[in-house]
């Protein structure tokens, strides 16, 4: 029940992804020649004082590291979709907690990927106001950051507890034939 509940809200915040690239791309100018990777369109109000929208296309990972590596990072993506997909499937992580990370990077990783295949670029669109430096990111980015985080917290503090593999007690000679009580 527990991988049910959280695979239909990965399926929610992957198709609000989905949205929200569309909506970005039908509502800001492409990028230009002179500038490939902004829209000219100034950004618009999303939440005043704190994020606003533009449009940005990102060719490579986060703060545009590996820029133009467009089937590196379709391989390095697709390997640990893999990976997350195989610690679900087998059920290494049992605890909700590392079952929501998982599922978040999963959904993030697979929202961004979907858009590197189709276009070669991730497009981008929230950035904060008061952060000019900062990068903008999407949807898919938010869902894989807050899964980073959960899952450190799940990792330190959570999987020795619940999930991780306790070792076999070894028998020695003596107490094989040492009597029960």
């Amino acid at each position: 029940m527990l991988y049910l509940l959280f695979g239909a809200a990965a399926l929610g915040l992957l198709a609000l992804d989905q949205w929200a690239k569309l909506w970005t791309v039908a509502n800001f100018a492409a990028p230009t020649a002179a500038n490939i990777y902004s829209t000219p369109d100034p950004a618009k109000p999303f939440l005043p004082g704190l994020v606003e929208l533009t449009r940005v296309h990102n060719y490579g990972a986060a703060w545009s590291s590996f820029s133009g590596q467009k089937w590196l990072l379709i391989g390095l993506t697709s390997v640990l979709l893999a990976i997350v997909l195989v610690l679900l499937v087998k059920r290494v992580v049992r605890h909700p907690l590392g079952v929501a990370a998982c599922m978040l990077i999963f959904t993030g990783g697979v929202g961004n990927l979907i858009d590197r295949v189709r276009a070669g670029y991730v497009v981008d669109m929230f950035h904060f106001e008061f952060w000019p430096s900062y990068p903008v990111f999407n949807v898919a980015d938010i869902c894989v950051v807050i899964g980073a985080v959960i899952g450190s917290v799940y990792y330190l503090w959570l999987y020795e507890k619940y999930d991780a593999k306790q070792p076999k007690e070894e028998i020695t000679d003596g107490e094989a034939d040492a009597p029960t009580e």
